[in-house]
């Protein structure tokens, strides 16, 4: 009998999230009337599941469960994690993207973050984005992380908002951790 590592169980774990959230989903398109391949995988430490049309026509429907900004996927993606944490005990992150809308999302959220970076570092001055889902924020923080600067998340659901700033020199955020702790 091999024994498994942490990385090992770790991924087992995540494949085993991706098979339930599949199985979930299989019965929704089915009850819907819905066509679609769905692909599981695990990216970046989290199970990832994608429904990708698979026939002419399904682009359409599939369109509708995407629905307006996304949000329809937010919702299946958090119904399908609560299938996952009900069958497993555990927590779910797994991330859902339906006929590539999230991976085209991300690319334009990383032009938009690209452009906040570029005006920060040409003014100096803090730039607030838009109010995003949690998902395009962390796209955007991914981002201004890349490009050394500093982001926060501002603002409550579900109007928060990523603001990029200006990257601090150790000194300047030194003196701001002391004044902090007064």
């Amino acid at each position: 009998m091999t024994e498994n590592t942490g990385s090992d169980s770790s991924v087992s774990r995540l494949e085993e999230e991706g098979e339930i959230g599949a199985d979930y989903l299989e019965e929704l398109l089915d009850i819907a009337d819905l066509g679609g391949d769905i692909d599981i995988d695990v990216d970046h430490g989290r199970a990832s599941i994608a429904i990708l049309a698979s026939e002419e026509g399904d682009e359409r429907e599939l369109a509708d469960l995407v629905g307006a900004d996304g949000e329809v996927l937010e919702a299946v993606q958090e119904l399908t994690r609560l299938a996952v944490q009900a069958r497993t005990g555990n927590r779910s992150r797994l991330m859902l993207d339906i006929n590539g809308y999230r991976a085209a999302r991300r690319i334009e959220l990383t032009e938009v973050a690209q452009e906040a970076v570029t005006k920060v570092l040409a003014t100096g001055e803090a730039v607030s984005l838009t109010p995003m889902n949690p998902f395009e924020r962390k796209v955007c923080h991914d981002v201004v992380a890349a490009a050394g600067l500093y982001s926060e998340s501002e603002g409550g659901e579900p109007h928060r908002y990523v603001v990029v700033l200006p990257a601090q020199d150790e000194e300047s955020a030194a003196v701001d951790d002391e004044a902090e702790q007064d």
